[in-house]
């Protein structure tokens, strides 16, 4: 078992900038892919980035991509999301997810992971 413990989430104005981090616990995989999605009020569940543990193979959604980082620290066996130059389209509750198996590349779809954390709240005002 796996567990994720997301945390950093928070109020901010457009603009801004969050990190949010998601402590791994448990059994974990050298070779799992990490995903962060979020989940917005009366919208699906959906993806935003995904990394291998080691923090190669980066993948961003492309709503994302140039303002959000992800990547990993092995020492603190935390994964973090660095997201800049929010919008207020970017509130929603961000989930961290783990996905052991080995891929070519990580995976960007929410069935491929079996390990989820609780989730964070994001809210960016405009």
């Amino acid at each position: 078992q796996v567990q994720l413990d997301e945390s950093g989430g928070g109020l901010v104005q457009a603009g801004g900038s969050l990190r949010l981090s998601c402590a791994a616990s448990g059994r974990t995989f050298s070779s799992a892919g990490m995903g962060w999605f979020r989940q917005a009020p009366g919208k699906e569940r959906e993806f935003v980035a995904a990394c291998r543990w080691s923090g190669e193979n980066r993948y961003y959604a492309e709503a994302v991509k140039g303002r959000f980082t992800i990547s990993t620290d092995h020492a603190k066996n935390t994964v973090y999301l660095l997201m800049t130059s929010l919008k207020p389209e970017d509130t929603a509750v961000y989930y961290c997810a783990a996905d052991p198996r080995w891929r070519a590349t990580p995976a960007t779809e929410s069935r491929s992971y079996d390990y989820w954390g609780q989730g964070t709240q994001v809210t960016v005002s405009s």
